[in-house]
């Protein structure tokens, strides 16, 4: 069985969620964006300055268009640039060729909109629609004879000005959305990991303790058949303790406060392979190893010896311990090639110290190896045959 390997996770910003920076959803995502259409004030007075009649009114109907599609078009242009939006899109360059007839060259106070949502939809390949609104804001009214007959700077420049302001905008309101949609990704995965983690260690609590309490139940079960009633009550007391041991570990686990220890886990391994009629090679001591492995080395030993009960018919297990590594081998059959689920657990455990797992399959036994690397070499701990 192959591990799998974690995949990269890119965020992608929601850029849909942009209209809600405008302060909420309904009628509000409208208010600001609305505050800034009394700019629009410059071609309702160029249509009172050069149209009269019906001319006047359709001028001033077609402000009132061009503000409805304007407010319209905004929030969907940050989001996937839909067919609707593209129509709004056309109809307010439409829109403003058509009030040109009637405020003349206060019209194009309408590209400073369209650069907007020109900005909005295209991002970073906006420059050039938006250069081309600037020359025909700037220099239209320069060549059509009636209109002044000069270039009119203020709307080019309001145009390529609040573009430029659009672009530092929405690149800091989207850095926000892909922000927020990092820190809702980080919590997913931290919830992730806490579940793998508690997986993980009720595997490993509950595999070892069960195992070890079906063992020795079964022992007190041929110890009561052959007469030997005080033994059995000896071993069904000790399955009690660990009943109740394995509970509390268990609370602990899910708490993250169960502490493993390797000499705690020798002692229990210990007792477990006696229970199991195994002769155990055990170190007589831990001085030797690093401090800080002696966590991840008790998982080590903990799970090892729990697969040796469990699965291999082993009539010998032996525990060697150094600085940095571990190595339980037993005269068993095994557990097959790969990693099952425990034996992947508990190599993340290892590595998350810097160090490796590997396991040896052969004819004399199973081999499990834990080891970390270290600038110090010094000899195994001395097992002592009990």
């Amino acid at each position: 069985m192959t591990e799998s390997q974690p995949t990269a996770v890119r965020v992608e910003p929601d850029l849909e969620a942009l209209a809600r920076q405008w302060g909420g959803g309904g009628w509000r995502r409208f208010f600001f964006p609305a505050f800034w259409l009394v700019y629009l004030g410059q071609a309702v007075d160029g249509v009172a300055r050069h149209a009269q009649g019906a001319g006047a009114v359709a001028g001033y109907v077609l402000v009132a268009a061009f503000a409805a599609v304007y407010l319209a078009a905004l929030p969907m242009g940050w989001g996937r640039n839909t067919r609707v939006f593209w129509i709004l899109y056309a109809s307010g360059f439409a829109i403003t060729a058509a009030e040109a007839f009637f405020a003349r060259g206060d019209a194009f106070v309408f590209c400073v909109y369209l650069a907007v949502l020109t900005v909005a939809a295209r991002k970073g390949r906006a420059m050039p629609i938006v250069i081309a609104l600037t020359l025909i804001s700037a220099l239209l009214p320069r060549f059509i004879p009636g209109w002044g007959g000069r270039i009119n700077w203020a709307n080019g420049l309001s145009v390529l000005l609040v573009s430029l302001a659009m672009f530092g905008f929405f690149k800091v309101v989207e850095s926000n959305i892909a922000l927020a949609a990092a820190r809702a990704e980080v919590a997913r995965l931290a919830a992730e990991n806490e579940r793998s983690r508690i997986a993980r260690d009720l595997h490993d609590l509950l595999g070892h303790s069960l195992t070890t309490i079906t063992v020795k139940a079964g022992l007190a079960r041929k110890l009561a058949e052959h007469g030997d009633a005080d033994r059995a009550f000896a071993e069904i007391r000790e399955v009690e303790q660990l009943t109740r041991r394995t509970l509390g570990d268990v609370r602990a686990a899910v708490s993250s406060h169960h502490e493993v220890t390797l000499t705690g886990e020798l002692a229990t391994a210990r007792e477990a392979l006696r229970a199991a009629g195994m002769v155990s090679e055990l170190p007589q001591s831990v001085a030797e190893t690093e401090p800080y492995l002696s966590e991840v080395f008790g998982w080590v030993v903990r799970e090892a010896v729990t697969n040796v009960v469990r699965h291999s018919r082993a009539s010998h297990v032996r525990i060697t311990l150094g600085p940095t590594f571990v190595e339980i081998f037993d005269d068993g059959r095994g557990a097959g090639n790969g990693f099952g689920n425990g034996l992947r657990g508990l190599r993340e455990r290892v590595a998350t110290v810097g160090g490796t797992l590997t396991a040896s399959n052969g004819m004399s036994g199973f081999k499990l190896r834990a080891e970390v690397p270290s600038a110090r070499v010094q000899e195994p701990v001395p097992a002592a045959v009990r």
